[in-house]
């Protein structure tokens, strides 16, 4: 059975994103990009929320980036490990989706997910904390790895939506060179 993954950026004080919805200051080095990359080979599937897809379908382009502009390899990598895996975006609102691999489902249903957990022969990841809170409140989740920047936001969207509760374990932890950390949990 594959795993299901919930993976996040998020500054020391809990966030994704800050109160204008900005993210820029947890844009990964590429010590921190490169090992995200490692993470992400094993995902043959991506779960993901209308914003969360919106965000990371840069990355369907991305490795067409004109000669000599500022992309480098890991991003270049990056960019191909997302491009070879399937996505799933739930969205009440998205008309249409415009990446390839990429399916849209109006309804997130955690009786279907079970299936594809079931069958997949890949883990999968879940986007986003929208997502993330009901593939979590569903007992969905598997693991969670979250990195922490060292950075402090003051608001903005929680990694974790508030009346959650989890049983976690830490299984893995790593430090980087630019202050941030890597924290692996199971879900109990």
């Amino acid at each position: 059975m594959a795993r299901l993954i919930y993976s996040t950026i998020a500054s020391l004080d809990g966030y994704v994103a800050d109160e204008e919805g900005n993210f820029d200051w947890a844009a990964p080095d590429e010590q921190l990009h490169q090992y995200v990359n490692d993470l992400e080979r094993s995902v043959g599937t991506y779960l993901y929320g209308r914003r969360m897809y919106e965000v990371m379908s840069y990355w369907e382009t991305a490795e067409t980036a004109p000669a000599g502009s500022a992309a480098s390899t890991v991003t270049q990598d990056f960019a191909s490990v997302w491009q070879a895996a399937d996505k799933v975006v739930y969205s009440h609102t998205l008309e249409q989706v415009h990446t390839a691999r990429t399916r849209l489902e109006r309804q997130f249903q955690p009786d279907a997910v079970r299936r594809l957990k079931e069958s997949a022969a890949a883990d999968i990841s879940v986007g986003g904390p929208g997502l993330a809170a009901a593939a979590l409140s569903s007992g969905l989740v598997d693991e969670c790895n979250l990195f922490l920047v060292p950075a402090v936001v003051g608001g903005g969207t929680k990694a974790f939506s508030d009346g959650l509760r989890l049983g976690l374990e830490l299984r893995e932890e790593f430090r980087f060179s630019n202050g941030a950390v890597h924290l692996r949990y199971v879900c109990r």
